[in-house]
């Protein structure tokens, strides 16, 4: 497997070759949807709706972490909870092709969410707690936490260790994302401890797709421990929205308000994770075409400028 273009060798022959491995009969017939962490493809099958063939970035997780993320995405489902999960292929949902891992799930159409419809979030505050009575049977114990080493102290290496970052701003780099670690610390100490549970991990619109039943969820990729709020500040997109959201949520599970004090905190490792995401995935072909500014001076300058800006703001 190469180490810097993991995906060079996943061409379309090898993606057909992977899922009739599985008993399906492929009609040729490819897609490739929208993923840089992972390859996902939707593949045709003869005479059957076609299948989603997600093939796992190298080395990310372990086995055992997919196999928890997969576990998870059942219990959920026998739940009766809407939400995409793998197939079973020979009493497998790992699967394993020319030194690959990949999954298999049924293709699930939808739209987007309407974020501004009060009903819509009501409807997605009670999903997203039922996803959270789940999660909060047993927590992950391979995918690890959302916490300070996995969404900060991590990804702060991987920008300093990057060549996108320009060498005039390693100093004010490393100051200004300390700083946001500081205040992010003491916020979290401020909040006191909070109940972690498993979370969907990644809940933006994009990953709801909507049909007239209603709202289902995709992706459990992200999946983590973590305090309930991470599920669903990226759905809000004021307080208003959020108000409406946390309403259907406490009609299904009660809500720890202490927990709001957290989204800034989270808002802002959000925000340098995803730089740490891109200077870690940089030689992967597929990001410098989909991120071009992040080879830009000046976007690691505004970078830089907004964290101080997200510090100021944690210490207000």
């Amino acid at each position: 497997m190469n180490a810097v273009a993991p995906y060079a060798s996943l061409d379309p022959e090898c993606v057909l070759r992977a899922v009739e491995a599985c008993g399906l009969w492929t009609d040729g017939r490819l897609l490739a949807l929208n993923s840089y962490e992972n390859r996902v493809w939707q593949v045709g099958i003869e005479d059957a709706a076609p299948v989603i063939a997600k093939f796992y970035r190298p080395a990310r997780w372990s086995d055992e972490a997919i196999v928890e993320e997969h576990t998870f995405a059942q219990e959920l489902t026998t739940a009766e909870v809407p939400l995409v999960a793998p197939l079973h292929i020979d009493g497998q949902t790992l699967l394993h092709h020319q030194g690959y891992r990949y999954t298999l799930t049924p293709r699930h159409g939808g739209r987007a969410p309407s974020l501004e419809s009060d009903e819509q979030l009501q409807w997605l505050g009670r999903l997203i707690a039922r996803i959270h009575t789940i999660g909060a049977r047993a927590p992950f114990a391979h995918r690890g936490d959302l916490d300070r080493t996995s969404h900060i102290h991590v990804p702060m290496q991987a920008v300093l260790a990057s060549s996108l970052l320009p060498a005039h701003l390693q100093s004010a780099y490393r100051v200004a994302a300390e700083r946001v670690d500081s205040a992010i610390a003491t916020r979290l100490e401020s909040v006191g401890p909070v109940r972690r549970l498993r979370l969907h991990g990644d809940c933006h619109p994009g990953n709801v797709l909507w049909t007239d039943a209603g709202p289902h969820f995709v992706d459990l990729d992200d999946a983590r421990n973590g305090p309930a709020v991470q599920d669903l500040w990226m759905l809000a997109h004021d307080e208003h929205a959020l108000d409406v959201l946390l309403e259907g949520y406490q009609q299904m599970r009660d809500f720890d308000y202490a927990e709001l004090s957290l989204i800034p905190a989270l808002r802002a490792m959000r925000q340098l994770h995803h730089a740490g995401w891109i200077a870690a995935r940089w030689p992967d072909p597929a990001f410098p075409a989909a991120f071009p500014f992040a080879a830009e001076p000046r976007w690691w300058e505004q970078h830089v400028t907004d964290l101080h800006e997200l510090a100021d703001a944690l210490n207000g």
